[in-house]
């Protein structure tokens, strides 16, 4: 193979990539879509948390579960956890003898939180809050992955990071200002 075909070949897959993203970019404006980066996938290395019950989103989403059956928005920045009432909602009379739906009626029995480890923390400083997100429509996957997916939820997105945020208020057209995420000491 000559330098110059080897040459050609590099700069084809390195420009290949950002041709398709322009080209996506390109169709989605034809189509009235933003184009809305994706929130990449955590880079950090970020073990799935031990839960006090064992949860399958896929298992859950599968029977038709969606997420704010579960998980409803608070004037707070974090969704809700699940109570353990939500869950017997269902699990009355759905799966009563295996341990770990027994272990639930005892949180429900005894009305104790069920000590849900949470995944996802909303940084120091951040004044973040779901309901807006919620309210303009913003999917759960959009910054959480593909959660109907995860037996065990985990951490592999970079939702956290401001460029995750950044990039999303641009391709939706939202406030970049410092102040829409952050509140600054009065002087």
């Amino acid at each position: 193979m000559s330098t110059h075909t080897g040459a050609l070949r590099l700069v084809v897959l390195c420009l290949a990539p950002l041709l398709a993203l322009f080209v996506s970019g390109v169709l989605r404006a034809e189509q009235g879509t933003p184009a809305i980066a994706e929130v990449r996938p955590n880079l950090d290395s970020h073990p799935t948390p031990e839960q006090p019950l064992p949860f399958s989103h896929r298992t859950h989403v599968r029977a038709g579960a969606k997420c704010q059956t579960c998980h409803t928005a608070t004037s707070g920045a974090e969704m809700l956890l699940p109570a353990s009432a939500i869950c017997m909602t269902c699990h009355r009379t759905i799966a009563t003898n295996r341990p770990a739906i027994v272990k639930l009626a005892e949180f429900a029995k005894s009305t104790q939180p069920i000590p849900w480890v949470r995944v996802y923390q909303v940084l120091p400083g951040v004044t973040w809050t779901h309901r807006p997100h919620v309210q303009a429509g913003v999917q759960c996957e959009t910054c959480h992955g593909a959660v109907p997916e995860m037996d065990a939820m985990a951490k592999v997105t970079s939702v956290t990071g401001m460029a995750a945020c950044v990039n999303c208020h641009q391709g939706r057209k939202a406030s970049t200002a410092c102040t829409t995420c952050h509140v600054w000491p009065a002087s």
